[in-house]
């Protein structure tokens, strides 16, 4: 819940390093707030950098006030829509159920799905991570999900705006079971299912952080507001 209409200018701000011929091997996706899609979709598609939403209904239509659902999102330009965000999960009370009928209604929408999923400290500091990660895999990923249309994104709720994130071991150990757990229940599309890493994800760590194996992005909070930090980001795959 940031942005208003003067964060445009951020668009800007990375449309100018990719028309000076600045283009990282990277797929970019921008998930603003919903009051500024319909802003963002032509300056994104001019810039080359796909749109996202960071939320959605599970259901098409109906008497749902205050909710949006993933046709009206595909119907403006978006091409992915965040569900089941830590934040989301914390402060709406989703559950895993919850999260898989969002990602089936994206799917339904023609859209991908970034279905997040990760432990709390508690959960961590327990022992747990492997065991939460697993189950969420199992309760929030469709039976129907493939490699182009969802993506899983691991994001340790004690390490989001927090600046604390995990050793790149702790990391790859996470990952490795995500593609395991994937491969198991979906088969070989999981291969190519892109898992992205999220957590104070930033320009100082993020070369680091991407290097790890069954890591093939980021989901980036507080550092995208800024060109200039997202843009550091980026350049990790520069």
């Amino acid at each position: 819940m940031n942005g208003l209409k003067a964060s445009a200018a951020e668009i800007g701000g990375l449309a100018e390093r990719l028309a000076g011929g600045s283009r990282p091997g990277c797929e970019m996706l921008i998930c603003p707030p919903a009051t500024l899609l319909l802003i963002f979709e032509p300056l994104t598609e001019a810039a080359g950098i796909g749109l996202g939403a960071q939320d959605c209904h599970p259901k098409a239509s109906g008497a749902h006030t205050g909710d949006i659902s993933a046709e009206m999102l595909a119907d403006i330009g978006c091409s992915y829509v965040i569900v089941g965000h830590s934040e989301r999960r914390t402060d709406h009370g989703e559950t895993n159920e919850i999260v898989m009928a969002k990602a089936l209604a994206v799917h339904r929408a023609g859209l991908a799905a970034i279905i997040c999923i990760g432990e709390t400290e508690a959960e961590r500091d327990a022992g747990k991570t492997l065991d939460i990660v697993a189950s969420q895999i199992k309760g929030s990923v469709p039976e129907g999900a493939t490699a182009e249309n969802t993506v899983v994104a691991y994001e340790p709720i004690w390490a989001i705006g927090t600046g604390r994130t995990p050793s790149t071991d702790d990391v790859a150990e996470v990952h490795a079971l995500i593609r395991k757990e994937l491969s198991g229940a979906l088969g070989a599309t999981a291969v190519a299912m892109r898992i992205l890493y999220g957590g104070s994800v930033k320009p100082s760590n993020a070369k680091e952080l991407m290097a790890v194996a069954n890591v093939d992005g980021a989901l980036v909070g507080g550092a995208s507001l800024k060109a200039s930090d997202f843009w550091g980001i980026i350049e990790a795959y520069a």
